[in-house]
């Protein structure tokens, strides 16, 4: 039995051997090139000349991952009648005001042989969190693929924002800009999908008809075929001399920390503002207070030029504050930092309410008048928290 055994495990080694022999001649003839799999590596760039296309101009090749990581090029739609790209992205208001007419239009043309890719340009190094006010998400490609599970997008979604190789040659002025192109994949129009970004006030009018009239193998008129793209700006990568400089400057903004009486939180939680007050409840001997601490001041940075303000409050005793400075200065907490002004917990847990069990952290989204809109006890989940703050109707994701 033994010497079955000990021949059985020879000529599995055997095969094995003969196996990765036959891998290795596969891999060094390419043999493997179909399989391979996308790693995002967004990189510093010096600056580039941005192509502008003509009306008449032949579609540039691409080839670029899709959100599951497998490469899709402009090949793959070979067959189809017209095809349209959108350069579009998930941070920007406008491109979510147009997102879900772009889908109905995709469902409405789909059995036309019409082809619909989307393109996200966008370089996830050159934009800040300042700028991520009406979103949940950056436009780095694991957000790209949330984003298509959230909206159920039914086109492919492309990422290009590593070196921008592509979407250079098509020269997207704006997220969304859309590009139709005939049989031969000649381009008939770029711009807008219509002339109102607010969902509900059009119906992707210009696109459509762009569609219509190059499926008839007729032209546009000239005023018609090239309209402005509005919306946010391309984000190219060597654009991020400005998100280097920001963020500097928000590291040298003053930090400090005032201490607050149970009845001066009490007040505070009234919330006599017009903002979103968001409070988390930390301190320095709470191991996940320190972990999350910083997605608070980039939650900050997203949404405090809008109506919203966060605040931190520390639950450290009150000769702690040299301490509690330290670490908040260490996390450029440049907000509203509060440290509670007595010993007894009992006191605060009062005052926040009797379901609070008296672990940290809580974090709470108050609403002016003192209405508690978003809870979370323990550890948040940033997404979530992201989406309570902008999906909230005194904040929201269009202008």
């Amino acid at each position: 039995m033994k010497t079955i055994r000990l021949s059985t495990a020879i000529l599995s080694f055997s095969i094995l051997l003969f196996a990765c022999g036959a891998q290795e001649e596969k891999t060094d003839s390419n043999a493997y090139e179909e399989v391979e799999t996308f790693v995002p590596n967004p990189q510093e760039l010096e600056e580039q000349e941005v192509s502008k296309l003509a009306i008449g101009d032949k579609a540039p090749y691409f080839r670029l991952p899709n959100i599951d990581g497998k490469f899709v090029s402009i090949d793959d739609f070979e067959d189809a009648d017209v095809l349209v790209i959108n350069f579009t992205c998930n941070h920007c208001p406008t491109a979510q005001a147009y997102e879900e007419r772009f889908i109905d239009v995709v469902d409405e043309y789909k059995n036309k042989n019409v082809a619909f890719v989307a393109i996200s340009p966008n370089s996830p190094i050159g934009l800040l969190p300042e700028e991520l006010g009406y979103t949940d998400l950056s436009d780095d490609f694991e957000a790209m693929q949330i984003r298509y599970e959230d909206m159920n997008y039914n086109f492919p979604y492309l990422y290009d924002g590593d070196i921008h190789e592509y979407s250079l040659a098509y020269g997207p002025t704006a997220t969304p800009h859309v590009f139709v192109f005939d049989k031969e994949r000649k381009l008939s129009y770029s711009g807008r999908l219509d002339a109102s970004e607010k969902p509900g006030t059009a119906n992707a009018e210009d696109l459509r008809k762009a569609i219509e009239k190059t499926l008839a193998g007729e032209a546009l008129d000239e005023d018609e075929a090239i309209t402005p793209a509005f919306g946010c700006s391309t984000k190219w990568a060597w654009k991020n001399e400005f998100t280097k400089k920001t963020n500097e400057e928000w590291k040298k903004k003053p930090v400090d920390v005032e201490k607050i009486s149970p009845e001066g939180l009490a007040k505070l939680l009234k919330n006599e503002t017009d903002e979103l007050l968001l409070i988390n409840f930390w301190a320095t001997w709470c191991g996940p207070c320190i972990v999350e601490y910083p997605e608070f001041i980039e939650i900050q940075r997203m949404y405090g030029d809008r109506d919203f303000q966060f605040v931190s409050l520390s639950m450290d005793n009150p000769n702690q504050e040299d301490k509690v400075l330290k670490f908040l200065k260490s996390k450029y907490s440049a907000v509203p930092n509060y440290l509670i002004d007595t010993e007894d917990k009992y006191a605060v847990i009062d005052v926040v309410g009797k379901d609070w069990d008296g672990s940290l952290p809580i974090t709470l989204l108050i609403e002016p008048g003192g209405n508690i809109a978003h809870k979370v006890m323990g550890e948040i989940k940033p997404l979530e928290l992201k989406r309570a703050i902008v999906d909230h109707p005194m904040i929201g994701r269009y202008y």
